[in-house]
Parts: structure tokens; sequence; C-alpha cells
């Protein structure tokens, strides 16, 4: 995707979401002008720019659809976009507005942070808001040895040490209060989590925002 712009890769978002809510249907280019702000004009001559490299099929004087290689590149772009929404809003806390912010961001990550990124999280399934995370041509490594990942995607029976609390001051001593803090090791069995033997209750959201470090010394 290195060789799209920017404003290309937002054409392919929206046509992915067009797809996602009525998969197979044409999308108008009046519609596609209007979800991006452009004339039809502007619209138009995307789509046949999109589809000169087999990215869009245009269908003149109707719409345009996804080609299956747009629609694996567009995935991949909306898959980013919800990593960092997560990333943003559960991990560091992140208080501006964070569709805006990861919206910016997404353009400039590569395959290889997206992994990265995808593998700290736990390969998770839905935004903050609900939204399902795209899975198409996504890689996954089951091998989460010293893998930084949020106690909450860290399997059943696995291991764990605290290493990052992405907490204010008030959470912390919370935290501190139950026993968890930087080094304490993590267990977590079926509904219950331990730390360092000692049964604890923390909630969804703080659970996102401890980061452990699995099968580490």
């Amino acid at each position: 995707m290195n060789d799209l712009s920017e404003f290309e890769e937002m054409y392919l978002k929206r046509m992915f979401e067009f797809h996602d809510k009525k998969p197979g249907s044409i999308l108008k280019t009046t519609q596609l002008a209007s979800s991006m702000g452009v004339s039809p004009a502007s619209a138009t001559e995307m789509v046949q720019r999109l589809a000169s490299r087999d990215l869009v099929t245009h269908i003149p004087y109707r719409g345009c659809r996804l080609t299956p290689s747009g629609f694996q590149i567009s995935a991949r772009i909306k898959r980013r976009e919800g990593l960092l929404e997560i990333l943003l809003s559960d991990v560091i806390g992140y208080s501006g507005d964070v569709s805006e912010a990861a919206c910016k961001m997404e353009h400039n990550m590569n395959s290889e942070l997206e992994a990265a990124l995808d593998r700290m999280l736990g390969y998770p399934e839905n935004t903050p808001s609900g939204n399902k995370i795209p899975v198409i041509e996504r890689s996954v490594d089951f091998d989460l040895s010293g893998l930084l990942l949020p106690i909450k995607s860290v399997p059943d029976g696995v291991e764990s040490i605290v290493e990052v609390i992405a907490l204010g001051s008030t959470d912390v001593k919370t935290l501190q209060s139950l026993g968890i803090s930087i080094g304490s090791v993590i267990l977590k069995s079926e509904s219950e989590t331990f730390c360092d033997g000692n049964r604890v209750e923390i909630s969804d959201l703080i659970s996102r925002k401890i980061l452990v470090r699995v099968g580490g010394d």
C-alpha cells in the first residue's frame, strides 16, 4: 500500500465501509462524492484512476465496486484504523478525537508495525465503538512468548509480568492497594485473575491499560 496516496486510501476505505453494509451492491458515484466531500466529477476521476490499477470496477453511469485486490487493501486500511483506535482509547487513554487521530495515523503504518500492534493488542475483534475489525489477510502468530500485551488479551493459564501501567496516579494507587504494581506476576484462570498468587478484581477497562510481558522472568 506504500504506493497509494492518503487520498486514494481514503476512497478505498469509504468503499469498504459501503460494501460492509451492503455486500455486492454498486456504490453510486454521487454517494461516494458526498461521503468524501468532493464533486461527482472528482469522485469519477478518482474511481477511474483506481480502476486503472485494478482496485475498483467502474460501471459507467451506475457507479463502482471494489475488486478482490481493492477489497483486500481497503480491509487492511480499515483494520489499521480499528487497531489504532484501541491503542489510543484503551491503552494510552488519549482524550482527544480518537477517530480523527486514528484516521491520520493509519496512512503512515507499514505492514510490520500493523502486525506488531495487532499482536500486542491480542488480535481484537471489535473497536471501542463495537465495529468489527476486518480479518482479511490478517497475520496471526500464536506464539505469545515475550510479547507485551494488555492483561485482557492474555490467554487463561499463561503467566505474565506487569511492565506498564497506563493509568493516572489515582488508579495506580488503587491498583497498588490490591497488590498490583510493576513486576507483579499475573495469572488468569477462567473468569478470575490472580496477582502474585492472590485473587484480584479489575475492570475490563483497567485490564486493557495494564501491559504485561508474557512468559517473562
